[in-house]
């Protein structure tokens, strides 16, 4: 028996009209984790971005009567964040990085053998350590598409920008990622799939 789940639509629009919490709280865990990661994008650490996106949700729910007009809640919450992070940037002059746990979508090879787990490992982090090493919106638009698996069209409501904008800095940041990876890679390692071997058009 399939049950269709709500979406962030159905569910914002409880949340406007009807005030319901329980609605509100659905929101929240399905998008809370996500948007925490993109806020850890700008800002490099993990509690400020939950205090931020906690901060949005909290003004939305304040907000929500006037609220009934977003007809897409989930890019307007992505939105919000972002604008939410650069203010954060901008009142703190000192950013102190933090690790960040690769969500290890582009996978590598391995086995049980530790020495090829180790390698594995080492990749992953000169993965992790290249898209960190590219320009932040480029970054930020290689994660949200490869990582997150957004769209295009998604990405660029919520930066702002082109979709074909979005295309060719993806584009620009594979290549670059393909040239460092090539430098480091291991004897008998390859990537699992290639970076650029999905890229689609708008």
């Amino acid at each position: 028996m399939n049950i269709n789940r709500p979406t962030a639509a159905d569910l914002w629009r409880q949340i406007c009209l009807d005030d319901d919490l329980k609605a509100f709280e659905t929101l929240f865990h399905t998008l809370n984790t996500r948007l925490i990661k993109f806020c850890i994008y700008y800002i490099k650490q993990k509690e400020a971005a939950e205090d931020i996106v906690s901060g949005v949700f909290i003004k939305c729910w304040e907000s929500r009567k006037s609220l009934l007009d977003i007809s897409n809640p989930e890019t307007y919450l992505f939105v919000a964040v972002k604008n939410q992070s650069l203010n954060y940037l901008k009142k703190f002059s000192s950013i102190h990085l933090v690790e960040i746990e690769s969500s290890n979508q582009i996978e590598f090879i391995d086995t049980f053998d530790p020495q090829r787990e180790l390698e594995r490992k080492e990749l992953n982090f000169l993965l992790d350590k290249a898209i960190s090493s590219l320009p932040n919106q480029a970054c930020i638009i290689f994660r949200l598409i490869k990582e997150d698996g957004m769209k295009y069209k998604e990405v660029a409501e919520i930066l702002n920008i082109s979709p074909r904008t979005v295309q060719t800095q993806l584009f620009r940041a594979i290549k670059k990622l393909s040239i460092i990876l090539n430098g480091h890679q291991l004897p008998g390692k390859r990537l699992n799939k290639p970076l650029n071997n999905d890229l689609h058009e708008v």
